[in-house]
């Protein structure tokens, strides 16, 4: 619920802040920017919790320590693509893809009741499902609406 409250935060704080520089608010910069603040966050989670990060890793994938490092790069990379302009088509198409490829865990991670910031089985369990999945269809509609749908004037850089 966390992720959610600073999702919309900075969602609403960035359409002030681009329409007190622009003439109008900027909705895809807003949204773009919402969620690369998001991915920063998650992304500094692999670094931070490592052990419950692994034991959301299904059994069947080898190399989890690895790859919950991988990812948390990949996090950061893409919070930073989503705000060039010219990265910002291709890196929501792979982020898209990246959601769905880690709805797996997700859902491992429920059905084992891991709680990712003591790296134990005493988490939510089940019910933390009824939550996380409809949270993961947000975050993907998200990106989709912002990062590819909305129309970006390419000005500069950082802008759109």
């Amino acid at each position: 619920m966390f992720l959610l409250y600073i999702l919309f935060g900075v969602f609403g704080i960035s359409l002030l802040v681009t329409h007190y520089f622009s003439t109008k608010i900027n909705y895809s910069l807003s949204g773009r920017i919402a969620m690369s603040v998001i991915l920063m966050i998650t992304a500094y989670g692999h670094f931070v919790y490592v052990p419950g990060m692994v034991l959301m890793i299904p059994d069947f994938i080898p190399f989890k320590i690895e790859l919950v490092y991988i990812t948390g790069v990949i996090e950061f990379l893409a919070a930073v693509g989503l705000l060039i302009t010219s990265l910002q088509r291709v890196t929501a198409w792979l982020l898209i893809i990246f959601f769905l490829l880690i709805l797996p865990a997700n859902i491992n991670a429920t059905l084992k009741h891991i709680d990712l910031f003591t790296g134990n089985t005493t988490g939510p369990g089940v019910t933390y499902l009824w939550f996380r999945i409809p949270m993961q269809v947000l975050l993907i509609v998200w990106i989709y609406y912002f990062g590819l749908q909305l129309k970006t004037k390419r000005k500069s850089t950082f802008t759109s």
